[in-house]
């Protein structure tokens, strides 16, 4: 299977010429959904569509016919073949419940991902690392956040990994934007806040101070800005007057691994598509 995304600013025609092209080379449509924000000046179009192709050379006439395509509508599309699973480097501190969501999925089959190593300003998680044979990379350099993310490409030249896209399982670091570009923002966080109320530091601190009765967590593309990008999932749990600090990050680490895990699934599946700081999600 063939998953293809685009987008485009919304005009008459879109979805025929694309059809066209798809049913001009013997493309079998399994699924289709569509998106148009049909609002302001600039309306804007989405679409995405999983397809089995009649052969590779049938798929090669697509993508070209598709790149005069993108011409004439001043579109953006990409290719994804279902079958090849994506490769993640999951960045981690301490805590280990994120990962082990991510791990526990990606063997039962729930994520179709290939996590190539493990990363870490800690040497804690060493041996989920170990357990599951993954290369782990201890960067410390805890004053020298520049020379901790070199530290870390060069690990990732000389152990020779291919790397699609970044997670952030509760990895309580910043990221420079040098490095984030290095990554074309492809990079998932995970904050423990719903978004964008509690952004920062001790979210649950904070919602704790305000007495909420609900807590959450925000699984986002990482940008330039602090918990300010596109966001992908969210979910909350209920909390009480009871609960204390301890109870309330108890709580939040439950949602937390759901919720980032279900982000990399959308992720991995092309079911997102960004647009002016937001995402569209086709489930």
């Amino acid at each position: 299977m063939i998953v293809l995304t685009f987008s485009c600013p919304d005009r008459k025609g879109i979805v025929a010429s694309v059809s066209k092209i798809l049913f001009e080379n013997d493309a079998n449509i399994v699924e289709s959904n569509q998106y148009s924000t049909n609002s302001g000046d600039k309306p804007h179009f989405f679409m995405r569509i999983v397809f089995e192709p009649e052969s590779p050379q049938g798929l090669h006439s697509i993508n070209q016919k598709l790149a005069e395509f993108s011409s004439v509508f001043n579109a953006e599309f990409k290719l994804t073949d279902t079958s090849v699973k994506k490769k993640a480097a999951v960045f981690v501190s301490k805590e280990d419940h994120c990962l082990y969501e991510l791990l526990w999925q990606k063997s039962s089959g729930d994520l179709f991902i290939d996590i190539v190593c493990i990363i870490s300003n800690h040497n804690i998680l060493l041996p989920v690392a170990e357990s599951y044979r993954l290369p782990f990379i201890y960067a410390p350099y805890k004053d020298n956040p520049s020379r901790q993310e070199e530290f870390i490409k060069r690990e990732f030249k000389r152990l020779n990994l291919e790397i699609d896209f970044v997670i952030l399982a509760k990895y309580m670091r910043v990221l420079s934007k040098n490095f984030i570009n290095s990554f074309c923002q492809k990079i998932i966080n995970i904050h423990h806040s719903f978004l964008p109320s509690f952004p920062g530091a001790k979210p649950y601190v904070q919602a704790y101070q305000k007495g909420v009765k609900l807590v959450g967590a925000t699984a986002h593309f990482v940008n330039e800005k602090l918990d300010d990008g596109p966001i992908i999932e969210q979910d909350i749990i209920r909390i009480d007057h009871g609960d204390d600090i301890n109870e309330i990050k108890r709580k939040g680490r439950i949602v937390e691994k759901l919720v980032l895990a279900k982000a990399v699934k959308l992720f991995t599946e092309d079911r997102i598509l960004e647009h002016d700081n937001k995402t569209i999600i086709f489930e």
